[in-house]
């Protein structure tokens, strides 16, 4: 299928590795310039020279980059100039750290806050008029599968990406943005199998005395679909909201889980 989005520019954050690479990887087959941040300049670097070398990109596609902190003023000031409008941004933040939320002060909860729900919001306010005016806009925001089904002790995360979820429940529903096919959605992942999630499973090892394997199959056999997920898949699934095709489709969040998520809505 042609998403019919070549020749688009796309923003794509956190995207030295992991789920972001993978938006972006998949972006590029589709022949869309993207423009990576990430905050660590060697992985972004290595990310932009696969991506360079990669067979699947069209040779027409720009693969550009800038080492900053998107979820800083001065990261976002970098990022729009070197270049001021994009037709697709995907956002995306690590997540804040587990715990348990009596130990969590007013700083902890403003740091998750401003990088998984403000961050977002502030790239949003910055773009989307001008995809309005140019009649096409794609937004995604990767969050999590905790938004759906909270875990206890990542109560940071389900405080802020809820409070980003209930944000583009509105946003994308104003009939300026809707009517002038500009879109805005949510990507939940599951379990990936990703740099993340190995240094889950080898805390989770040293914790319970288990092999890192032993954990990984135990976690995986948790999954109706009886396995992690793959960048690549992911990347799939955010190409598709990004395409002509899914004009259709906003305000959702699409969970990406392998059937983990027990509910029926």
């Amino acid at each position: 299928m042609d998403l019919g989005i070549a020749g688009k520019w796309a923003l794509v954050c956190g995207a030295s590795k992991g789920l972001g690479f993978g938006c972006a990887q998949a972006l590029a087959h589709e022949g869309v310039h993207v423009l990576l941040v990430a905050r660590g300049a060697d992985a972004l670097n290595a990310a932009v020279d696969s991506l360079r070398a990669d067979p699947l990109r069209p040779a027409a596609v720009q693969v550009e980059s800038v080492a900053a902190d998107i979820t800083t003023e001065a990261g976002r000031a970098a990022v729009f100039a070197q270049r001021r409008d994009f037709d697709i941004i995907v956002t995306n933040a690590g997540g804040p750290p587990p715990g348990d939320f009596r130990d969590w002060d007013r700083e902890a909860w403003i740091k998750a806050v401003d990088a998984n729900m403000l961050t977002p919001i502030e790239l949003i306010k910055a773009s989307v008029d001008g995809m309005a005016a140019r009649g096409f806009g794609r937004i995604v925001n990767i969050t999590s599968s905790s938004v759906k089904a909270p875990i206890d002790i990542l109560g940071l995360s389900n405080g802020a990406r809820s409070g980003l979820t209930g944000f583009v429940a509105g946003v994308a529903r104003t009939a300026r943005l809707a009517s002038a096919n500009v879109t805005i959605n949510n990507l939940l992942p599951g379990k990936f199998d990703t740099d993340r999630i190995a240094v889950t499973f080898e805390a989770a090892a040293k914790r319970t005395g288990k092999t890192v394997e032993e954990v990984r199959k135990t976690q995986a056999g948790m999954i109706p679909a009886q396995r992690l997920g793959t960048r690549e898949e992911f990347g799939a699934a955010c190409a598709f909201l990004c395409s002509q095709q899914a004009s259709y489709i906003t305000g959702q969040n699409l969970l990406t889980d392998g059937g983990a998520y027990p509910g029926t809505y």
